[in-house]
């Protein structure tokens, strides 16, 4: 949980790579490393506020409870398959197939569902242990083959579109209408858990956040001021609550059929990312995928297994994917044919990259992701509400990503041009 914190503080003061004594001075160590080219999700986040400000400006509804809601909604899949291409970037690596693979899983689940009567818990196991499979498969051709990344995961793309018609039929679709599986997309938490949540999460990360500072500090380890690590658990509750309050008030248009509460993709967002968090920044496996992504031969000769590293990047990415394609499954009712091809791949690594993860490898953190995601589902939120043609939304959110791209390699020169 500390470590979200973590993720944002690329876009703030508060991650100080020296040690500072004040709030000051670590507003002065962020403000030199944002020179040296270490501008982190500052970028994107910035972004993001304009875009805000600007569709809000546009069109009253966007800022409304029920739009903010749907925003969250639509969000969700690309957040979750952008997540999940977060550790097979930080390796300098590409899977184009991640979309196509978590439909071909949530398919499995639909027809274990529809077809032979078996109950949700196991059909998600199923499609999830698919994801598995194919991304051990991928990762072994990538690693073992030397094939690059780039045309194993092309060639799965065009693939398991073979699969996903011999499993549904062409033109076909699977209907998913299990209470459990479409409730992720189209139900709400109680408001009552809604508020518990949102204090448990806040009470849990401050104690977490004091208790790290307070254990450095015993230890003479380089931390940060203790008014940085207020200012840090201040932020993050008014974030929270402050969407906890806007998502538990009545958003409904019709006052006879109230819809209120907090939709369960966001906790499953929350969940997934304290989970990628944890594992990229507190474990061995994390940490050794990031010295991959650094210099693949220096780690291979400081002693780490890079086979068996980038064999297991790409068998998270693809179950972790199936996890975005029931996701998917859930808000559009159904797994058809289409689904995971078209722009979604494109939109997750989009996402991922628009947040502030490195196309060069080794810089990037999951909670780009959900800052990417946000992105560009405003823009497609955004747009669509002010009635502009399709094309438009392309053009806008292939800037954004082309603008982001460029902020990356600019700021990748001034980093090797600083030592940062």
């Amino acid at each position: 949980m500390a470590d979200i914190i973590s993720d944002a503080e690329q876009a703030g003061f508060a991650n100080d790579l020296t040690q500072s004594n004040t709030l000051g001075d670590s507003v002065k160590a962020y403000v030199q490393r944002v020179r040296g080219g270490d501008m982190g999700a500052l970028p994107s986040i910035a972004g993001l506020v304009v875009l805000f400000i600007v569709f809000g400006l546009a069109n009253d509804r966007f800022l409304s409870n029920l739009n903010m809601a749907n925003l969250a909604t639509q969000a969700g899949s690309i957040i979750i398959l952008a997540m999940a291409l977060v550790p097979v970037l930080l390796l300098g690596d590409i899977d184009l197939s991640a979309g196509v693979a978590g439909s071909t899983g949530a398919a499995v689940m639909g027809l274990l569902i529809v077809d032979h009567g078996q109950g949700w818990a196991v059909a998600v196991v199923a499609g999830l242990l698919t994801g598995t499979v194919i991304g051990i498969v991928t990762g072994v051709l990538v690693a073992k083959l030397g094939i690059p990344s780039f045309v194993v995961t092309l060639a799965f793309f065009l693939g398991l579109q073979g699969v996903l018609l011999k499993l549904i039929g062409e033109g076909g679709s699977v209907r998913i209408d299990q209470p459990v599986i479409s409730g992720i997309a189209n139900t709400n938490m109680s408001v009552l858990a809604g508020w518990i949540a949102a204090v448990v999460i806040i009470v849990v990360f401050a104690a977490l956040r004091l208790l790290q500072h307070r254990r450095k500090v015993a230890q003479n380890l380089q931390h940060q001021p203790l008014a940085v690590v207020i200012v840090q658990i201040v932020a993050m509750a008014v974030v929270l609550l402050g969407i906890t309050l806007i998502l538990n008030q009545n958003r409904s248009v019709n006052p006879n059929f109230p819809i209120e509460g907090i939709p369960y993709v966001i906790p499953l967002v929350v969940v997934l990312l304290i989970a990628w968090t944890f594992a990229l920044g507190r474990t061995t496996w994390g940490r050794h995928v990031y010295a991959v992504g650094g210099n693949a031969e220096a780690a291979r000769r400081a002693g780490i297994n890079v086979d068996r590293i980038r064999i297991s990047v790409f068998m998270m990415c693809t179950t972790m994917a199936v996890v975005s394609g029931i996701v998917l499954a859930s808000y559009g009712g159904k797994v058809s044919t289409a689904s995971g091809g078209g722009n979604t791949l494109l939109y997750a690594v989009g996402a991922a990259v628009i947040g502030g993860t490195s196309l060069f490898g080794g810089k990037g953190k999951a909670s780009n992701a959900v800052v990417g995601g946000l992105v560009i589902a405003t823009i497609a939120n955004g747009l669509g509400l002010l009635a502009q043609a399709s094309w438009i939304n392309y053009v806008v959110t292939g800037g954004v990503l082309l603008l982001a791209a460029t902020v990356d390699a600019i700021s990748r020169r001034r980093r090797s041009a600083t030592g940062l």
